[in-house]
């Protein structure tokens, strides 16, 4: 009982009113082994591979994100290290923000099946904005080609882990592959809320940890 009190404490003191001000470090396995992470509708387990320990999102297709305890991201930076499989419409992995719901939310992923490909189309399909569910990838495909997904400069293997930045603000939405100094998307934000959950989205996908910078 005590140490679950103090988990519930820790959480509410990193995450709570002071989450705003200042850098957080989410280590998936840790919040998952502690059952802080809310997952619904899917599986997850924990896993291991030499230094590197991570959660796996489950082979199940679902568009229900693994939430972080936290509710109140509003602008910034956000890290997600993950990996996914060179399977064709069979992987994804990317972050979910300003969310108000299980299905209504921004989400920025991946497509790791199109990062190397050879079909000059699919190329430009690697990396996905969308506002869920209404404003999905293929609504957005048909309506507006080419402004709400994009193609990687120097796209890593499918199966590689990568980091997966975006920059979040009022207005518009930036997402940037391993650091690169140019932006592989910029989209115009589609959602009006500018705060909410933050979490992990996907599926058949690795995840080690998320990092947010928020904005001063």
């Amino acid at each position: 009982m005590k140490a679950s009190i103090a988990a519930i404490l820790f959480i509410l003191l990193t995450f709570g009113k002071s989450f705003s001000q200042q850098t957080v470090n989410f280590d998936l396995t840790k919040l998952a082994v502690q059952g802080n992470l809310i997952v619904k509708n899917r599986t997850i387990t924990v896993n291991e591979e030499g230094s590197k320990k991570f959660i796996e999102l489950g082979k199940k297709m679902t568009a229900t994100p693994v939430w972080l305890p936290i509710d109140n991201f509003e602008e910034g930076k956000v890290e997600l290290i993950a990996r996914g499989k060179d399977i064709l419409q069979g992987s994804f992995y990317g972050i979910a923000f300003h969310a108000e719901n299980d299905s209504t939310f921004e989400v920025v992923y991946c497509r790791p099946f199109n990062f190397q490909t050879t079909d000059s189309l699919r190329k430009t399909h690697a990396v996905q904005y969308g506002f869920f569910p209404h404003l999905d990838w293929q609504v957005l495909r048909k309506s507006h080609p080419g402004l709400y997904e994009s193609g990687i400069l120097n796209p890593p293997k499918a199966n590689d882990w990568v980091t997966l930045t975006i920059i979040v603000d009022s207005k518009e939405i930036k997402a940037f592959i391993n650091h690169a100094s140019q932006s592989t998307l910029v989209a115009k934000k589609l959602n009006t809320s500018l705060k909410g959950k933050i979490g992990i989205f996907g599926f058949n996908s690795d995840a080690e940890s998320l990092k947010i910078f928020p904005s001063k």
